[in-house]
């Protein structure tokens, strides 16, 4: 019977996502009862990039904790049903709908990886149900086109990839003097985002792309496409990468004695990074959206976070854990907005509002409208110096 019930769910999703029409059902309302809030996830705990799914979702945890421990939402207690997709859109895909058929989630929220988020996203707008600061900064998470009413349903609240990369194109140019830029990126929708945006930058700066070299999703070996652009005279590489497959690039370059210019996007300006390159790391520079901190250096609002969080989980938080807290965070704000009468619209007139979000952690402050699902504009540039990220520019953008 479960393996006839998983074959019954896998293609209903599949087929769901197969017939999906430009027409947007009703806005749904469920997962909501006089006492609780049930909100959903699926994240990397268990493949490539549980580095960032399995800190991420320890921050969602804190987060309801806090949120519940201070009275819940409108007298509502949050809870979270969270899944593991191992960074496989299929999984995703099987897993989105587990969420909305079987534990009736109210929304999605926090959901991680481009690849992962894309696959089920027709699936969630269908139901009519929101999807709410995936963590990925893909377009797709915000767009909205004016015959696609369903794409109200969406919002995000990180710097999209597109974005960070045109950034970190233009100042590897223009502060650091790069003449040949190149990039080796990721072969799937992440990927794209990086690649665009570099070659738009370029084109607006009037100099000719360099070398672009791809890699698979779960790749290992580097050696060639280091190799290539070394061959070619890059002397500065943007890495549309996540934190394993950066450490491997930079590995690669080590190996044949070649540092040109390095610039991270959002994936990989983590602490981590250092934490698994090592020396390798040593001048990377990195684009993000909020200022890393060190548990030995935390002050106020961070220093309080940082010791509930090792209070609960006997670790120190990374940054990637500020992902899923800031998450649940922004939800529990514009839930409270929305009031009592908590639906699917009463929450989107609430983020459609105006009224600021600001995380605790000195991040870009975030406010949506009508017209913009959008919630931050700017970014902040950082380098690795003696094994910590270090700010070297804030309030950046391309633009």
């Amino acid at each position: 019977m479960k393996k006839l019930t998983l074959i019954a769910v896998a293609g209903y999703a599949l087929c769901a996502l197969a017939t999906q029409s430009a027409t947007a059902a009703p806005f749904t309302t469920q997962g909501i009862t006089d006492q609780e809030i049930v909100i959903g996830t699926h994240m990397d705990l268990s493949g490539p990039i549980k580095s960032w799914g399995v800190p991420a979702t320890n921050g969602m945890k804190l987060a309801i904790d806090l949120v519940n421990g201070s009275g819940g939402i409108n007298g509502r207690k949050l809870r979270l049903v969270n899944e593991d997709d191992g960074y496989d859109p299929k999984k995703a895909v099987l897993q989105t709908q587990k969420l909305i058929e079987l534990d009736k989630v109210f929304a999605i929220v926090s959901a991680m990886g481009s690849a992962t988020t894309l696959a089920p996203l027709p699936m969630v707008q269908n139901a009519g149900l929101l999807h709410l600061f995936p963590i990925t900064s893909a377009a797709f998470t915000f767009e909205m086109a004016p015959d696609k009413p369903a794409d109200r349903l969406k919002f995000n609240i990180f710097s999209p990839y597109y974005d960070s990369m045109r950034l970190a194109v233009k100042y590897m140019i223009e502060q650091k003097g790069a003449k040949k830029p190149c990039i080796v990126y990721q072969d799937d929708e992440m990927g794209k985002n990086f690649t665009d945006a570099y070659e738009d930058q370029l084109k607006a700066l009037k100099i000719q792309p360099g070398t672009s070299v791809s890699f698979k999703r779960g790749a290992t070996d580097f050696n060639s496409q280091v190799a290539r652009m070394k061959a070619d005279g890059c002397d500065m590489v943007a890495l549309g990468s996540v934190v394993r497959e950066t450490v491997g690039i930079l590995a690669a370059a080590q190996k044949l004695g070649w540092k040109p210019g390095f610039v991270v996007s959002s994936p990989s300006y983590v602490p981590d990074l250092h934490d698994l390159g090592k020396e390798t790391t040593e001048g990377v520079y990195g684009i993000g959206s909020t200022e890393i901190f060190y548990p030995d250096t935390a002050k106020g609002e961070v220093k309080a976070y940082v010791e509930a969080y090792k209070k609960k989980f006997g670790i120190d938080p990374n940054l990637q854990t500020t992902t899923g807290y800031n998450g649940v965070m922004a939800f529990a704000f514009y839930a409270k907005l929305a009031g009592k009468n908590l639906t699917t619209e009463s929450m989107i007139a609430a983020m459609e509002s105006g009224k600021e979000f600001r995380d605790i952690f000195g991040g870009p402050s975030v406010r949506f409208s009508p017209t913009n699902h959008l919630g931050v504009n700017t970014s902040l540039v950082a380098k690795i110096q003696n094994g910590r990220w270090i700010t070297q520019a804030s309030n950046q953008s391309y633009k």
